[in-house]
Protein backbone atom coordinates (compact mmCIF):
# COMPACT_ATOMS: atom_id res chain seq x y z
CA UNK A 1 0.00 0.00 0.00
CA UNK A 2 1.58 3.24 -0.84
CA UNK A 3 1.52 6.47 0.47
CA UNK A 4 -0.42 8.41 -2.26
CA UNK A 5 -3.09 5.70 -2.32
CA UNK A 6 -3.59 6.45 1.25
CA UNK A 7 -3.49 9.98 0.86
CA UNK A 8 -6.33 9.51 -1.84
CA UNK A 9 -8.69 6.89 0.44
CA UNK A 10 -8.57 7.66 3.98
CA UNK A 11 -10.91 4.49 4.36
CA UNK A 12 -7.82 2.15 3.27
CA UNK A 13 -6.82 0.44 6.12
CA UNK A 14 -2.78 1.39 6.56
CA UNK A 15 -0.65 1.17 9.56
CA UNK A 16 -0.59 3.77 11.63
CA UNK A 17 3.00 5.06 10.39
CA UNK A 18 1.35 5.53 6.80
CA UNK A 19 -2.03 7.37 8.70
CA UNK A 20 0.66 9.66 10.23
CA UNK A 21 2.66 9.96 7.50
CA UNK A 22 -0.24 10.68 5.38
CA UNK A 23 -0.98 13.36 7.92
CA UNK A 24 1.80 15.71 8.05
CA UNK A 25 1.56 15.31 4.02
CA UNK A 26 -2.28 16.78 3.54
CA UNK A 27 -0.99 19.45 6.43
CA UNK A 28 2.29 20.42 4.80
CA UNK A 29 0.82 20.64 1.70
CA UNK A 30 -2.10 22.79 2.79
CA UNK A 31 0.15 25.11 4.13
CA UNK A 32 2.00 25.72 1.03
CA UNK A 33 -1.20 25.54 -1.27
CA UNK A 34 -4.64 26.14 0.84
CA UNK A 35 -7.03 23.64 -0.99
CA UNK A 36 -4.86 21.27 -2.57
CA UNK A 37 -5.68 18.41 0.17
CA UNK A 38 -9.17 18.89 -0.52
CA UNK A 39 -8.36 18.29 -4.54
CA UNK A 40 -6.31 15.12 -3.40
CA UNK A 41 -8.36 13.61 -0.02
CA UNK A 42 -11.50 15.85 0.25
CA UNK A 43 -13.94 18.05 -1.98
CA UNK A 44 -12.53 18.43 -5.06
CA UNK A 45 -15.27 21.28 -5.87
CA UNK A 46 -13.99 23.05 -2.51
CA UNK A 47 -9.91 22.14 -3.70
CA UNK A 48 -10.33 23.76 -6.82
CA UNK A 49 -12.06 26.86 -5.26
CA UNK A 50 -9.32 26.54 -2.68
CA UNK A 51 -6.14 26.36 -4.92
CA UNK A 52 -7.62 28.86 -7.44
CA UNK A 53 -8.37 31.36 -4.91
CA UNK A 54 -4.85 30.83 -3.32
CA UNK A 55 -2.93 31.27 -6.71
CA UNK A 56 -5.27 34.73 -7.34
CA UNK A 57 -4.08 35.98 -4.21
CA UNK A 58 -0.62 34.85 -5.00
CA UNK A 59 -0.78 36.58 -8.24
CA UNK A 60 -2.08 39.67 -6.80
CA UNK A 61 0.77 39.95 -4.43
CA UNK A 62 3.32 39.79 -7.14
CA UNK A 63 1.80 42.92 -8.71
CA UNK A 64 1.34 44.77 -5.76
CA UNK A 65 5.36 44.09 -4.74
CA UNK A 66 6.08 44.88 -8.56
CA UNK A 67 3.92 48.24 -8.19
CA UNK A 68 5.73 48.86 -5.21
CA UNK A 69 9.12 48.52 -6.84
CA UNK A 70 8.23 50.03 -9.89
CA UNK A 71 5.36 52.48 -9.89
CA UNK A 72 5.27 53.48 -6.67
CA UNK A 73 3.02 56.60 -7.40
CA UNK A 74 0.44 54.10 -8.64
CA UNK A 75 1.12 51.77 -5.17
CA UNK A 76 0.64 54.92 -2.83
CA UNK A 77 -2.79 56.40 -5.13
CA UNK A 78 -4.26 52.76 -4.86
CA UNK A 79 -3.21 52.51 -0.98
CA UNK A 80 -4.45 56.17 -0.42
CA UNK A 81 -7.82 55.85 -2.04
CA UNK A 82 -11.16 54.53 0.36
CA UNK A 83 -12.46 53.14 -3.11
CA UNK A 84 -9.75 50.69 -3.58
CA UNK A 85 -9.07 50.21 -0.02
CA UNK A 86 -12.43 49.21 0.90
CA UNK A 87 -12.06 46.21 -2.22
CA UNK A 88 -8.41 45.31 -0.66
CA UNK A 89 -10.13 44.92 2.85
CA UNK A 90 -12.63 42.71 1.47
CA UNK A 91 -10.21 40.64 -0.44
CA UNK A 92 -8.18 40.25 2.80
CA UNK A 93 -11.13 39.21 4.49
CA UNK A 94 -12.33 36.96 2.42
CA UNK A 95 -9.11 35.00 2.04
CA UNK A 96 -8.86 34.77 5.61
CA UNK A 97 -12.12 33.27 5.82
CA UNK A 98 -11.54 30.84 3.24
CA UNK A 99 -7.59 30.00 4.76
CA UNK A 100 -9.85 29.07 7.89
CA UNK A 101 -12.44 27.07 6.31
CA UNK A 102 -9.83 25.18 4.68
CA UNK A 103 -7.89 24.62 7.44
CA UNK A 104 -10.03 23.48 9.73
CA UNK A 105 -11.68 20.82 6.11
CA UNK A 106 -7.94 19.68 6.41
CA UNK A 107 -8.32 18.70 9.89
CA UNK A 108 -11.43 16.74 9.20
CA UNK A 109 -9.81 14.70 6.15
CA UNK A 110 -6.53 13.74 8.16
CA UNK A 111 -9.24 11.89 10.93
CA UNK A 112 -6.79 12.58 13.64
CA UNK A 113 -8.62 10.16 15.54
CA UNK A 114 -7.15 7.42 13.82
CA UNK A 115 -3.27 8.82 14.41
CA UNK A 116 -1.98 7.79 17.50
CA UNK A 117 -2.59 9.99 20.56
CA UNK A 118 1.08 12.12 20.66
CA UNK A 119 1.05 12.24 16.84
CA UNK A 120 -2.37 13.50 16.93
CA UNK A 121 -1.28 16.53 19.09
CA UNK A 122 1.39 16.99 17.07
CA UNK A 123 -0.58 17.94 13.90
CA UNK A 124 -3.47 19.63 15.39
CA UNK A 125 -1.05 21.61 16.94
CA UNK A 126 0.79 22.56 13.71
CA UNK A 127 -2.23 23.13 11.89
CA UNK A 128 -3.64 25.59 14.20
CA UNK A 129 -0.44 27.33 14.13
CA UNK A 130 -0.54 27.56 10.84
CA UNK A 131 -4.34 28.79 10.38
CA UNK A 132 -3.31 31.24 12.85
CA UNK A 133 0.02 32.75 11.11
CA UNK A 134 -2.08 32.17 7.71
CA UNK A 135 -5.65 33.73 8.54
CA UNK A 136 -4.65 35.45 11.35
CA UNK A 137 -1.69 37.58 9.23
CA UNK A 138 -4.03 38.47 6.34
CA UNK A 139 -7.00 39.47 8.94
CA UNK A 140 -4.78 41.85 10.38
CA UNK A 141 -3.35 42.77 7.65
CA UNK A 142 -7.69 43.51 6.46
CA UNK A 143 -8.29 45.19 10.14
CA UNK A 144 -5.35 47.80 9.26
CA UNK A 145 -6.64 48.47 5.76
CA UNK A 146 -9.88 49.26 7.47
CA UNK A 147 -8.23 51.29 9.59
CA UNK A 148 -6.34 53.17 6.83
CA UNK A 149 -9.66 53.55 5.21
CA UNK A 150 -11.44 54.82 8.64
CA UNK A 151 -8.56 57.64 9.41
CA UNK A 152 -8.66 59.04 5.68
CA UNK A 153 -11.98 59.50 5.86
CA UNK A 154 -12.20 61.43 8.95
CA UNK A 155 -9.08 63.43 8.86
CA UNK A 156 -8.87 64.15 4.93
CA UNK A 157 -11.70 65.56 2.83
CA UNK A 158 -12.53 66.04 -0.44
CA UNK A 159 -10.65 69.62 -1.69
CA UNK A 160 -8.95 70.73 -4.20
CA UNK A 161 -5.41 69.67 -5.28
CA UNK A 162 -3.15 72.67 -5.31
CA UNK A 163 -0.23 72.56 -7.23
CA UNK A 164 3.57 73.51 -5.87
CA UNK A 165 4.15 77.37 -5.81
CA UNK A 166 7.84 78.32 -6.75
CA UNK A 167 8.55 74.27 -6.93
CA UNK A 168 7.40 73.97 -3.15
CA UNK A 169 4.33 72.83 -0.86
CA UNK A 170 3.98 75.33 1.96
CA UNK A 171 1.71 74.02 4.63
CA UNK A 172 1.03 75.50 7.66
CA UNK A 173 1.55 73.66 11.03
CA UNK A 174 -0.60 74.61 14.16
CA UNK A 175 -0.45 72.84 17.35
CA UNK A 176 -4.18 73.69 19.07
CA UNK A 177 -3.61 74.55 23.09
CA UNK A 178 -7.15 73.68 24.18
CA UNK A 179 -6.54 72.36 27.36
CA UNK A 180 -9.05 72.58 30.46
CA UNK A 181 -7.23 75.56 31.67
CA UNK A 182 -8.00 77.63 28.08
CA UNK A 183 -11.21 79.08 27.13
CA UNK A 184 -11.27 77.70 23.28
CA UNK A 185 -8.55 76.92 21.26
CA UNK A 186 -5.27 78.84 20.34
CA UNK A 187 -2.83 78.12 18.72
CA UNK A 188 0.03 77.37 20.31
CA UNK A 189 2.74 76.80 17.92
CA UNK A 190 2.85 78.01 14.53
CA UNK A 191 5.34 77.09 11.87
CA UNK A 192 5.74 76.45 8.36
CA UNK A 193 6.77 73.29 6.42
CA UNK A 194 7.82 74.50 3.05
CA UNK A 195 8.86 71.62 0.98
CA UNK A 196 10.28 71.32 -2.32
CA UNK A 197 8.32 69.31 -4.13
CA UNK A 198 11.19 67.85 -6.26
CA UNK A 199 13.56 66.55 -3.83
CA UNK A 200 11.44 66.43 -0.69
CA UNK A 201 14.43 69.21 1.33
CA UNK A 202 12.23 70.75 4.00
CA UNK A 203 12.62 73.93 5.97
CA UNK A 204 10.82 74.46 8.85
CA UNK A 205 10.09 77.87 9.62
CA UNK A 206 9.00 78.81 13.40
CA UNK A 207 7.08 81.81 14.06
CA UNK A 208 6.55 82.94 17.70
CA UNK A 209 3.21 83.45 19.37
CA UNK A 210 3.51 86.86 20.46
CA UNK A 211 4.58 88.36 16.97
CA UNK A 212 2.96 92.03 16.97
CA UNK A 213 1.97 93.70 14.40
CA UNK A 214 1.44 91.27 11.82
CA UNK A 215 1.66 92.28 7.84
CA UNK A 216 -1.57 90.40 6.21
CA UNK A 217 -1.62 88.75 2.89
CA UNK A 218 -3.13 90.93 0.03
CA UNK A 219 -6.34 90.76 -0.52
CA UNK A 220 -7.20 89.35 2.93
CA UNK A 221 -11.05 89.49 4.30
CA UNK A 222 -8.40 91.05 7.57
CA UNK A 223 -7.58 94.11 5.63
CA UNK A 224 -11.09 95.42 6.48
CA UNK A 225 -10.93 95.86 10.07
CA UNK A 226 -7.14 96.21 9.89
CA UNK A 227 -6.10 98.11 6.94
CA UNK A 228 -2.22 98.72 8.33
CA UNK A 229 -1.76 94.85 9.32
CA UNK A 230 -3.35 93.61 12.57
CA UNK A 231 -3.80 96.24 15.68
CA UNK A 232 -6.28 95.82 17.81
CA UNK A 233 -5.04 98.75 20.20
CA UNK A 234 -3.00 96.95 22.97
CA UNK A 235 -1.34 93.74 22.86
CA UNK A 236 -1.84 92.37 19.36
CA UNK A 237 -0.32 88.77 19.15
CA UNK A 238 -0.62 86.76 16.30
CA UNK A 239 -2.22 83.73 17.77
CA UNK A 240 -4.78 86.01 19.06
CA UNK A 241 -6.10 86.41 15.43
CA UNK A 242 -7.14 82.95 15.47
CA UNK A 243 -9.83 83.81 18.20
CA UNK A 244 -10.98 86.65 16.03
CA UNK A 245 -11.59 85.03 13.19
CA UNK A 246 -13.59 82.55 15.01
CA UNK A 247 -15.35 85.35 16.21
CA UNK A 248 -16.02 87.16 12.91
CA UNK A 249 -17.07 83.79 10.71
CA UNK A 250 -19.00 86.69 7.95
CA UNK A 251 -14.73 87.64 7.07
CA UNK A 252 -14.63 83.55 5.97
CA UNK A 253 -17.80 82.82 4.77
CA UNK A 254 -16.87 79.78 2.59
CA UNK A 255 -14.19 77.85 4.85
CA UNK A 256 -16.16 75.35 6.64
CA UNK A 257 -17.26 74.10 2.97
CA UNK A 258 -13.79 73.70 2.05
CA UNK A 259 -12.95 72.08 5.02
CA UNK A 260 -11.09 74.76 7.03
CA UNK A 261 -12.47 77.43 9.80
CA UNK A 262 -12.22 81.11 10.15
CA UNK A 263 -9.72 80.77 12.70
CA UNK A 264 -7.69 79.08 10.40
CA UNK A 265 -8.26 80.97 7.73
CA UNK A 266 -7.46 84.20 9.83
CA UNK A 267 -4.68 82.30 10.92
CA UNK A 268 -3.08 81.17 7.13
CA UNK A 269 -3.63 85.14 5.97
CA UNK A 270 -1.34 86.26 9.06
CA UNK A 271 1.15 83.42 8.40
CA UNK A 272 1.23 84.53 4.75
CA UNK A 273 1.62 88.10 5.07
CA UNK A 274 4.35 87.31 8.07
CA UNK A 275 6.48 84.58 5.75
CA UNK A 276 5.33 86.12 2.15
CA UNK A 277 4.98 82.78 1.15
CA UNK A 278 2.01 80.95 0.20
CA UNK A 279 0.32 78.55 1.87
CA UNK A 280 -1.37 75.93 0.03
CA UNK A 281 -2.55 73.65 3.14
CA UNK A 282 -2.75 73.56 7.02
CA UNK A 283 -2.89 71.27 9.65
CA UNK A 284 -4.12 71.51 13.05
CA UNK A 285 -3.00 69.35 15.96
CA UNK A 286 -4.82 69.52 19.22
CA UNK A 287 -2.22 69.82 21.46
CA UNK A 288 -4.29 67.99 24.45
CA UNK A 289 -4.53 64.20 22.28
CA UNK A 290 -1.30 64.99 20.95
CA UNK A 291 0.07 62.79 23.91
CA UNK A 292 -2.38 59.82 23.18
CA UNK A 293 -0.34 59.86 19.14
CA UNK A 294 3.10 59.22 21.12
CA UNK A 295 2.24 56.95 23.84
CA UNK A 296 0.65 55.00 20.69
CA UNK A 297 3.97 54.36 18.95
CA UNK A 298 6.08 53.88 22.49
CA UNK A 299 6.99 57.41 23.40
CA UNK A 300 10.08 59.34 21.71
CA UNK A 301 13.51 59.88 22.65
CA UNK A 302 14.50 63.38 22.58
CA UNK A 303 18.17 64.83 23.99
CA UNK A 304 17.06 67.38 26.33
CA UNK A 305 20.04 70.15 26.28
CA UNK A 306 19.56 71.83 30.20
CA UNK A 307 17.10 70.70 33.06
CA UNK A 308 13.43 71.88 31.88
CA UNK A 309 11.22 72.71 34.72
CA UNK A 310 7.44 71.87 34.37
CA UNK A 311 4.53 74.13 34.57
CA UNK A 312 3.11 77.54 34.24
CA UNK A 313 4.57 80.85 35.37
CA UNK A 314 3.06 81.83 38.51
CA UNK A 315 2.06 78.20 39.48
CA UNK A 316 4.00 75.99 41.53
CA UNK A 317 5.98 73.54 39.34
CA UNK A 318 4.69 70.15 38.50
CA UNK A 319 7.87 68.21 37.99
CA UNK A 320 11.05 68.48 36.05
CA UNK A 321 12.88 66.56 32.99
CA UNK A 322 16.76 66.45 33.59
CA UNK A 323 19.22 66.78 31.28
CA UNK A 324 21.09 64.24 28.67
CA UNK A 325 18.95 61.08 27.06
CA UNK A 326 15.36 60.87 27.96
CA UNK A 327 12.68 58.66 26.93
CA UNK A 328 9.01 60.49 26.83
CA UNK A 329 5.81 59.01 26.88
CA UNK A 330 3.21 61.13 25.82
CA UNK A 331 2.25 63.28 28.88
CA UNK A 332 6.06 64.08 29.65
CA UNK A 333 6.39 65.16 26.16
CA UNK A 334 3.78 67.47 25.72
CA UNK A 335 4.53 69.28 28.94
CA UNK A 336 8.20 69.13 27.48
CA UNK A 337 6.83 70.99 24.78
CA UNK A 338 4.53 73.44 26.39
CA UNK A 339 5.97 74.28 30.02
CA UNK A 340 6.16 77.95 30.50
CA UNK A 341 7.79 77.66 33.97
CA UNK A 342 10.56 80.03 34.25
CA UNK A 343 11.20 80.25 30.66
CA UNK A 344 10.58 82.24 27.36
CA UNK A 345 8.53 81.34 23.88
CA UNK A 346 11.72 81.05 22.15
CA UNK A 347 12.90 78.11 24.23
CA UNK A 348 9.50 76.59 24.09
CA UNK A 349 9.59 76.75 20.19
CA UNK A 350 12.92 74.99 20.39
CA UNK A 351 11.26 71.98 22.38
CA UNK A 352 8.33 72.21 20.40
CA UNK A 353 10.76 71.50 17.17
CA UNK A 354 12.86 68.86 19.03
CA UNK A 355 9.36 67.02 19.94
CA UNK A 356 8.21 67.40 15.90
CA UNK A 357 11.89 66.41 14.44
CA UNK A 358 12.17 63.36 17.16
CA UNK A 359 8.50 62.07 15.84
CA UNK A 360 9.49 62.20 12.34
CA UNK A 361 12.92 60.58 12.77
CA UNK A 362 11.94 57.78 15.05
CA UNK A 363 8.08 56.79 14.03
CA UNK A 364 9.54 53.69 11.98
CA UNK A 365 6.62 52.38 9.32
CA UNK A 366 7.07 48.86 11.46
CA UNK A 367 6.90 50.60 14.00
CA UNK A 368 3.78 52.18 12.96
CA UNK A 369 2.48 49.03 11.03
CA UNK A 370 2.42 47.14 14.74
CA UNK A 371 0.67 50.02 16.51
CA UNK A 372 -1.75 50.92 13.48
CA UNK A 373 -5.01 50.58 15.09
CA UNK A 374 -3.82 52.60 17.93
CA UNK A 375 -1.69 55.03 15.94
CA UNK A 376 -5.40 55.79 13.40
CA UNK A 377 -7.76 56.06 16.28
CA UNK A 378 -5.38 58.83 18.01
CA UNK A 379 -4.72 60.15 14.64
CA UNK A 380 -8.26 60.65 13.97
CA UNK A 381 -9.07 62.51 17.17
CA UNK A 382 -5.95 64.96 17.14
CA UNK A 383 -5.53 65.79 13.36
CA UNK A 384 -7.48 68.75 11.41
CA UNK A 385 -6.55 69.33 7.84
CA UNK A 386 -7.82 70.40 4.47
CA UNK A 387 -4.68 68.21 2.49
CA UNK A 388 -7.61 66.34 0.19
CA UNK A 389 -7.00 62.41 -0.27
CA UNK A 390 -5.74 63.53 -4.30
CA UNK A 391 -2.88 64.74 -2.50
CA UNK A 392 -1.92 61.57 -0.40
CA UNK A 393 -0.14 59.63 -2.56
CA UNK A 394 1.89 62.76 -3.71
CA UNK A 395 2.54 63.74 0.29
CA UNK A 396 3.28 59.93 1.05
CA UNK A 397 5.69 59.75 -1.77
CA UNK A 398 6.97 63.18 -0.77
CA UNK A 399 7.72 62.43 2.87
CA UNK A 400 9.70 59.67 2.64
CA UNK A 401 12.12 61.37 0.50
CA UNK A 402 11.98 64.48 3.38
CA UNK A 403 12.51 61.85 6.41
CA UNK A 404 16.10 60.86 4.68
CA UNK A 405 17.16 64.20 4.40
CA UNK A 406 18.21 66.71 7.43
CA UNK A 407 15.72 69.57 8.21
CA UNK A 408 16.77 73.08 7.67
CA UNK A 409 15.06 74.88 10.61
CA UNK A 410 15.04 78.82 11.20
CA UNK A 411 12.57 81.01 14.07
CA UNK A 412 11.77 84.42 13.33
CA UNK A 413 13.30 85.31 16.55
CA UNK A 414 15.67 87.96 18.59
CA UNK A 415 18.58 85.40 18.06
CA UNK A 416 18.06 85.70 14.15
CA UNK A 417 17.93 89.42 14.17
CA UNK A 418 13.48 89.50 14.44
CA UNK A 419 11.83 92.23 17.21
CA UNK A 420 9.28 90.34 17.69
CA UNK A 421 7.33 93.88 19.27
CA UNK A 422 8.18 95.84 16.42
CA UNK A 423 9.29 93.08 12.94
CA UNK A 424 11.19 94.12 9.90
CA UNK A 425 8.86 92.07 7.25
CA UNK A 426 11.23 92.92 4.75
CA UNK A 427 13.98 91.23 6.59
CA UNK A 428 11.90 88.71 7.73
CA UNK A 429 10.66 87.84 4.20
CA UNK A 430 14.65 87.65 2.86
CA UNK A 431 15.44 85.51 5.88
CA UNK A 432 12.51 83.07 4.94
CA UNK A 433 14.20 83.22 1.59
CA UNK A 434 17.60 82.58 2.58
CA UNK A 435 16.43 79.48 4.63
CA UNK A 436 14.57 78.18 1.54
CA UNK A 437 18.14 77.91 -0.45
CA UNK A 438 19.83 76.91 2.28
CA UNK A 439 22.04 73.88 1.35
CA UNK A 440 20.22 70.91 2.84
CA UNK A 441 20.98 69.94 6.68
CA UNK A 442 22.29 73.40 6.56
CA UNK A 443 21.39 75.27 10.18
CA UNK A 444 19.27 78.13 10.85
CA UNK A 445 20.75 81.11 9.03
Amino acid sequence: MTVSSTIRDPDQQGSPQLRVRRAWWLVGLGILIPGSPQLLAGSHRLGRFGVGSTFVFWALAVVTLLLYGLARPVFLTIATTPVALVGVQFALAFYAVLWVVLGLDTLRIIRLVRLPGAMRVAVAGLSIVAMVVTAGGVGYAATVTGATRGLIDTVFGAGSIEPPIDGRYNILLLGGDAGPDRLGLRPDSISVASIDAATGAATMIGIPRNLEQVRLAPGSPLLGPFPTGYDCGDECLISYLYTYGVEHPELYPDAVDEGSDPGIEAMRDAVEGVTGLQIQYYVLIDMQGFSDLIDALGGIDIAVPEKVTLGKNGDAPIGSIAAGAQHMDGYTALWYARSRYNTTDYARMERQRQVQESMLLQFEPANVLSKFQAVADAGAQVVKTDIPQGMLAAFVDLAAKTRALPVVAVDLTPDNGVITAHPDYDMIHALVQQSLNAPTGSPAP
